[in-house]
């Protein structure tokens, strides 16, 4: 289940409800997923064939598809990061600044853990959105963030795009950004 650290205060907000209330105030969506629906072979495994990609994607396909109605997403894709992703640290240096993008950044988390760091309102300035297995997350377009693992350093999520080529990140320099 998500949670949030708001870094300008250190303080945590948890509990689904409570969880999505700040986003919401915050613009983002936040919605849950059952993560149990994955058959339990793939639900600690972070290299995947593309069989067992299609098989995910076949797990959450009604989920998938009342989100991409719902949000006017016209395609997605299985991203899978961990230890033995190739270039790894290169990956994360490039994830690892503060952008935007002319659509939104989703992800549902399928399995593993991952994090987006975000600025908020002027009154909560950056905040930490730790999402695990079953977490969906739709970080709109225009607002300053990134994405990032978490120390497990292992992840599976859906993307899900307007454009079929993909979002394309656009730097965001802001001065009052510190990283944790």
């Amino acid at each position: 289940m998500a949670q949030i650290r708001i870094r300008n205060t250190n303080e945590r907000i948890t509990g689904e409800e409570n969880v999505k209330s700040f986003l919401d105030r915050q613009g983002v969506l936040y919605e849950h997923w059952d993560p149990h629906k994955l058959p339990e072979e793939l639900r600690e495994k972070f290299v995947l064939t593309d069989e067992e990609k299609a098989k995910v994607l076949e797990v959450f396909d009604s989920e998938i598809r009342s989100l991409a109605e719902r949000r006017g997403y016209r395609t997605w894709d299985i991203i899978t990061l961990s230890e033995q992703t190739p270039n790894l640290e290169e990956l994360l240096k490039k994830f690892e600044q503060v952008h935007t993008h002319t659509e939104d950044e989703v992800r549902a988390i399928t399995a593993g853990n991952g994090i987006f760091i975000i600025k908020g309102s002027d009154d909560v300035g950056y905040f930490d959105v730790e999402l695990t297995a079953g977490d969906v997350i739709s970080v709109p377009e225009r607002k300053p963030h990134f994405f990032t693992l978490m120390s497990d350093r292992k992840i599976v999520a859906v993307r899900l795009f307007i454009e079929t080529e993909g979002w394309i990140a656009h730097p965001y320099d802001d001065p009052s950004f510190q990283k944790a």
